[in-house]
């Protein structure tokens, strides 16, 4: 059973908070770190369960505001939402025996910053006590560059934002839950399955320099340089298939960095066609059929095929989401066909560890002699970005004569670089000692990573973009030490937090966009091989294993520098939902209609868990819905055609396979009066025919 949409939206919470309050929370937020538990974790055995599974699936919507927010990924100032193409949503499997449970959750968003992670394991423990918790729960994300932005703790995540959204963080917090909670309630016997298949033309390596650079041994592993493994697991229960998970290396970053609609990209896409329109999921109504496609370590891998932001296959972005997202549902269906019946036990390890200060073993390190981690420091290239997919981190260094007022109310981004943190750091040119930026360190250091055994497979599972070279070495070291076959292992990253990337060491040297964004040094990777040796190896023998640090709560120390919008307005003349523009008198299978409503601002309502608008054809009885904006044929923007004024257009790319008949468009929003209250309204188009 998945969940259903049943909402109109959540309410808009925006705040400002002075500089003076965000010291005083940092300080209060460090001395709670130090009081923290470091419990140690018992391993659970894994036991053999065969098929002795009980399996469950659900989704929910994260859609964020869909006006005025930042968009999270590309990190560009001015790239704030307008409106919606595909509606992101959170995708819940659950997986249970006699023994065990785990929940696994892929969300169309780009990234699963720990915030939103701290947020859900509380809200989980709120609803179902201890039954998932930090051990057996894996949140990742898609990575899509078109989702909101503004849902971190974490400084440097939020400077083009302008700080914290609270509609943001409580969409994907939400939306978690909610999915998680429809599998959960879903529970029944059931089946798995594995299967593999290759994919060669939805990726490309966009780092061949850094990637040149390392051994032979490892480059024969890839030898067109890209990781084209598609790997599948099937979930079916009473003989019916009821989801699947497809895991890819694909930057999800099809949509440009001017785009302004929220979106899923090219993995969002696959799941809407497998879902969609090969099982015929109408979201509005529910499903029992989910279908996620994941990331593995996509860090160098770009769907730009031509090397240049929207280019390849296509010039189009749109084009482009679309046929890459087609090559990774096909891949997966060809990988589902060739699938084998799965037995095994489930079990789950997790622990943190702190990448800013970890002594790494000469056994992990390419010279073999001992090293250590640093405190994370951005490169030049960082700032510079990867001219492949988009640029990089914004503000830091600030442009001459340009201002960015989130990092003033931080302190200023200007901080000197210790010589021993430059050392450290080489051959970085740093131009940001992230980890060291008042009023506490722009991003995380103690970050989590965790085993997940689903049967016969396991997935290692890191907060950060690794590259396809360092996700085969953390592979083989996970693999040697569970004792499986390197196949039977998979990097998952974008997994449970979030530090940007990781690079081999050969790769760190050429100081490309990826090594300068691998923020704690060059022995970032043999860190991470250490310490996944260490749980793996606990994992193996069954034996405890330490928390570690404790990750750190800065939730009361983030400004938000937005100003929140105010009363809606109507034009002179005009009420809210009336027709601006209307559509045609008829239309041809395979035209597109159009239409514009006077609407509100979308803060005032999200809908999210419900639709901005309906496409509705006329029936015996009345009207029946057909589409909404959640759907790829549908398009919705948001403008401003006077102060305080919004208009909603919708157009609809109308199906060759379009029922001929009367159809309507059916638009729904909530306004925000003067006196502080908030009314739903609904505005209907001209009717028109399509012949």
């Amino acid at each position: 059973m998945v969940l259903s949409d049943n909402a109109t939206g959540d309410p808009a919470v925006s705040s400002a908070v002075s500089r003076r309050t965000v010291l005083a929370g940092a300080a209060a937020g460090t001395a709670a770190l130090a009081v923290a538990s470091t419990a140690a974790v018992p391993a659970t055995p894994a036991r053999a369960e065969g098929s002795d599974f009980r399996i469950g699936v659900g989704i929910s919507d994260i859609t964020g505001p869909a006006a005025e927010c930042g968009m999270m990924g590309y990190s560009q100032f001015g790239q704030d939402t307008a409106g919606i193409h595909l509606r992101p949503r959170a995708r819940a499997y659950v997986l249970a025996t006699a023994q065990r449970r785990i929940a696994y959750v892929v969300a169309d968003n780009g990234m699963i910053f720990q915030s939103v992670h701290r947020g859900v394991m509380q809200e989980l423990a709120r609803r179902f006590g201890d039954t998932y918790t930090e051990q057996n729960v894996l949140l990742t994300a898609t990575h899509s560059h078109a989702t909101c932005g503004g849902s971190a703790h974490d400084y440097a995540y939020n400077l083009s934002i302008l700080g914290f959204q609270q509609q943001v963080y409580d969409a994907e917090v939400n939306g978690i839950v909610e999915a998680i909670a429809a599998a959960d309630a879903d529970l029944a016997p059931g089946t798995l399955a594995l299967g593999r298949a290759e994919l060669h033309d939805a990726s490309v390596n966009r780092s061949r320099i850094a990637f040149d650079r390392n051994p032979e041994a490892d480059k024969q592993h890839f030898p067109n340089a890209i990781d084209p493994a598609v790997t599948v697991l099937s979930f079916r229960k009473g003989g019916r298939q009821v989801g699947a998970i497809t895991w890819f290396a694909t930057h999800n970053t099809s949509m440009s960095n001017t785009n302004r609609l929220i979106s899923g990209d090219n993995k969002g896409y696959a799941s809407f066609a497998f879902e969609h329109g090969e099982h015929g999921v109408r979201y509005l109504d529910g499903a029992d059929f989910v279908a996620a496609f994941a990331q593995t370590n996509s860090g160098d891998m770009s769907p730009n095929l031509n090397l240049s932001p929207t280019s390849g296959p296509t010039e189009n972005e749109f084009d482009n989401t679309r046929i890459i997202g087609e090559r990774q549902y096909h891949a997966g269906k060809a990988a589902l066909a060739a699938a084998s019946p799965m037995n095994g036990g489930i079990d789950s390890l997790l622990c943190y560890i702190d990448l800013s200060n970890i002594a790494v073993d000469g056994r992990w390190t390419p010279h073999g002699q001992p090293r250590t981690t640093a405190p994370a420091c951005a490169g030049v290239s960082l700032i510079a970005g990867s001219i492949e997919d988009g640029p990089g981190l914004p503000g830091v260094p600030i442009p001459e004569g340009v201002r960015n007022p989130f990092v003033d109310a931080l302190g200023g981004a200007s901080q000197p670089v210790p010589d021993w943190l430059a050392d450290a750091q080489a051959p970085k040119v740093v131009v940001a000692p992230l980890g060291l930026m008042p009023p506490a360190a722009w991003v995380p250091s103690v970050v989590p990573i965790q085993l997940v055994r689903l049967g016969d497979l396991y997935l290692a599972c890191g907060g950060a973009e690794f590259t396809i070279v360092a996700g085969l070495r953390i592979r083989r070291a996970v693999a040697a030490a569970v004792g499986v076959p390197l196949e039977n292992v998979l990097l998952q990253g974008y997994a449970n937090a979030y530090h940007q990337y990781v690079t081999t060491p050969e790769e760190y040297d050429a100081q490309q966009y990826e090594g300068g964004s691998t923020l704690y040094g060059r022995y970032t990777l043999c860190a991470y091989q250490q310490e996944f040796d260490r749980l793996a190896t606990a994992f193996a023998a069954r034996q405890s294993i330490p928390r570690g640090p404790a990750p750190r709560d800065l939730s009361n120390t983030q400004p938000n520098l937005v100003a929140a919008p105010g009363p809606d307005a109507v034009l002179p003349g005009r009420a809210f939902g009336d027709v601006l523009t209307g559509p045609a008198p008829a239309y041809a299978r395979g035209e597109q209609a159009a239409v514009e409503f006077l609407s509100a601002h979308p803060k005032h309502g999200t809908r999210r868990n419900g639709t901005f608008l309906e496409i509705q054809r006329a029936t015996g009885s009345g009207w029946t819905r057909v589409a909404n904006e959640g759907e790829w044929d549908v398009k919705f923007y948001w403008s401003r055609p006077a102060a305080n004024v919004s208009a909603a257009r919708f157009t609809w790319d109308i199906p060759a396979d379009a029922t001929p008949g009367r159809y309507r468009f059916q638009h729904y929003a909530d306004q925000l009066a003067a006196d502080g209250t908030v009314h739903p309204f609904t505005g209907t188009s001209p009717e028109f025919d399509i012949t």
